[in-house]
């Protein structure tokens, strides 16, 4: 049908004997095609008993590939509005040009401005992550070719890098920030590492196929963010009724469980891998959270806590 549009647009001399030759299919292919763009995309084709051709009856700029409700609609200005909060990450290009494709089609009977659609819109995500453009279409390639890559890598804390040579299984974006799971082939484990942390990656020519049992879902279950564990901790934790509400509004992770409290607080009940991303969570409530359970996160709390009253006390 797009090589039919091209046809007509052009002003061809066009009709069912020479665009079955020309796509090679059948008259009754073309016959159907045709219908289809005339009654169901309300393209202008008629036929010209006078010429023996099909044609438009006035100018066609864009072919209606794409359909869409009103509601629709809106959602995808949605959609481009919340693609700001993306603003130099790897995929904002490519994600407005695909907006762009996706809408071409609508301009003909629908008109909006990109820069002034949706004003009571808005998005703001704090602490988006900084990512090298050319270390990251580096490691998505090898993911999906599966190759093993190269790179210096500094854990949090160190002044110097290490070279790792990983096996990359997945690419995540989690809590603002870009992670490559993958096999550490001399220490012989998944390991996780922040994109922002790599330096000098480089892709090898060294085959590798990504175990069948890997499942990036399985592989987050257990965390609360992005970094997991092998233990398994009951956490309870009581919030204030003035923390209660924000508690409510969102899903903290797939294993949760929420009681209400009689004093208009929530008691919320994690399964977790690790304690070091509830340790860091819980601390963000300051006093409008209360570990209940397990013991070693309640120390590790209040060792924290303690620890940040004697910086201020200074």
């Amino acid at each position: 049908m797009l090589r039919i549009h091209e046809e007509l647009r052009r002003g061809a001399f066009t009709n069912c004997t020479k665009l079955a030759k020309l796509l090679e299919v059948s008259r009754k292919t073309v016959v159907r095609d045709i219908a289809f763009m005339r009654d169901r995309l309300d393209l202008p084709v008629e036929f010209d008993s006078g010429i023996q051709a099909y044609r438009y009856t006035h100018p066609v700029t864009a072919f209606p590939t794409v359909q869409v409700t009103e509601g629709e609609l809106l959602a995808l200005l949605v959609a481009r509005r919340a693609l700001e909060q993306y603003q130099g990450t790897p995929f904002h290009r490519q994600l407005e040009l695909a907006f762009e494709k996706l809408t071409g089609g609508l301009k003909d009977r629908i008109s909006f401005s990109p820069a002034d659609e949706l004003q009571a819109v808005s998005f703001k995500n704090v602490g988006l992550g900084k990512t090298d453009l050319t270390a990251f279409n580096l490691l998505s390639s090898a993911v999906l070719r599966q190759f093993e890559v190269e790179f210096e890598y500094r854990k949090p804390g160190d002044k110097t890098g290490s070279v790792r040579r990983v096996q990359p299984y997945h690419l995540s974006h989690r809590e603002n920030l870009w992670y490559l799971v993958g096999m550490d082939t001399e220490r012989g484990a998944l390991r996780t590492f922040a994109l922002p942390r790599m330096n000098r990656v480089k892709v090898t020519h060294r085959k590798f196929a990504r175990p069948e049992e890997f499942s990036p879902e399985r592989f987050f279950a257990n965390a609360l963010g992005v970094f997991g564990g092998s233990g398994d901790y009951r956490v309870r934790i009581r919030f204030a009724a003035e923390a209660a509400d924000r508690v409510r509004e969102r899903v903290w992770h797939e294993s949760q469980e929420l009681t209400e409290l009689p004093d208009c607080g929530v008691e919320l009940r994690l399964r977790l891998g690790a304690l070091a991303e509830v340790q860091r969570w819980v601390l963000g409530w300051g006093p409008l959270a209360e570990v209940l359970e397990p013991a070693e996160l309640r120390e590790l709390i209040s060792r924290s806590a303690r620890a940040m009253a004697a910086t201020y006390e200074k």
